[in-house]
């Protein structure tokens, strides 16, 4: 039996997001097969499709999702047929079904949509290991958070803020500010009009952390916004790799640190995994963690999913349904 997938046979721009029949993923021992009904767009997907992430091709691109449980390999006991579950940070989900390993599959609590799932397991729990333990914030703590109007940032500024930070952000419109500011950001600098490393100094004698997930344009100027013993969270790369630098310049800076997190280290162990989801979603169920799922496309439409994601048209969550 075929079904439904994005098929990236070479890397390169959008257009190689090709829509495709393929056969029906099988499940083998210790993986579940899941019948999609959202999956999350991420400036990770667009690494893998340029080639930045290596990765052996034909594939099925995507790492998010959330659906329902069709069908378990051999020893899995821990899901059933019928679950509704959710994923994140394993290949293959821009797809009618796919084969996730059972112990990474999150149940859905009662109350939230797939939809919901899907577009908080990512971005999510990217808020809360960064908030809660690369840099982990405490009360009265002065943080930037740039792209504070994407997805991970209008998360991460809730998180900040609830934590106690006094927290500025970086956005490029002023719908986007409004945005950032309805999250709770306490300082919102347009990135497009102001120099931000100024605005921050004339606000700031130095922050604790700065949060960055565009990288290469902004990285010199985070590095110079920083207290002595600051910390750089370098945790993306939306304008480009930062260059190489001399490590020396952090001495000179105030003895900084700089990290390169990323997601799959803090979700290694089940426990893990399950401490952040179930804060994530408990959260949303709540209320107190608010998503914006502002852009939902056909699958067939990946590309230009892509395109808008790339092109910052988007803010908050941008989903893909089959």
């Amino acid at each position: 039996m075929s079904v439904k997938a994005i098929e990236i046979t070479a890397t390169g721009g959008p257009d190689v997001l090709v829509l495709r029949d393929v056969a029906k993923p099988v499940p083998g021992p210790g993986q579940a097969l899941v019948r999609i009904e959202a999956s999350g767009v991420n400036f990770i997907d667009v690494y893998v499709r340029e080639g930045r992430y290596p990765a052996q091709l034909p594939l099925i691109p995507g790492q998010e999702a959330a659906g329902t449980v069709v069908e378990v390999g051999d020893g899995v006991t821990t899901v059933k047929a019928g679950d509704r579950v959710a994923w994140c940070s394993v290949l293959g989900t821009y797809a009618e079904y796919a084969v996730a390993p059972a112990d990474r599959l999150v149940a859905i609590p009662a109350g939230i949509s797939s939809e919901q799932a899907a577009a908080a397991m990512l971005q999510g729990m990217t808020a809360h290991y960064l908030s809660h333990a690369t840099y982990p914030i405490r009360k009265g703590d002065e943080v930037l958070i740039h792209a504070g109007a994407g997805g991970v940032g209008l998360l991460l500024t809730q998180m900040a803020k609830s934590l106690g930070a006094r927290v500025f952000t970086t956005v490029s419109t002023e719908e986007k500010a409004a945005l950032s500011r309805e999250a709770g950001a306490d300082v919102v600098i347009n990135y497009q009009t102001d120099d931000f490393a100024v605005e921050v100094r004339k606000q700031s004698a130095g922050l604790h952390a700065v949060y960055d997930s565009v990288g290469k344009t902004t990285f010199d100027q985070s590095l110079s916004v920083l207290r002595p013993r600051g910390m750089m969270v370098l945790y993306g790369g939306s304008s480009g790799a930062v260059p190489p630098f001399d490590v020396m310049k952090l001495a000179s800076l105030g003895s900084l640190f700089v990290t390169r997190p990323t997601l799959p280290a803090y979700t290694a162990s089940r426990a893990e995994l399950e401490t952040r989801a179930t804060d994530v979603l408990q959260g949303i169920a709540k209320g107190t963690l608010k998503l914006r799922l502002e852009h939902t496309y056909p699958l067939a439409e990946a590309a230009q999913a892509h395109r808008d994601l790339e092109g910052r048209k988007t803010t908050g969550k941008i989903l893909l349904v089959p």
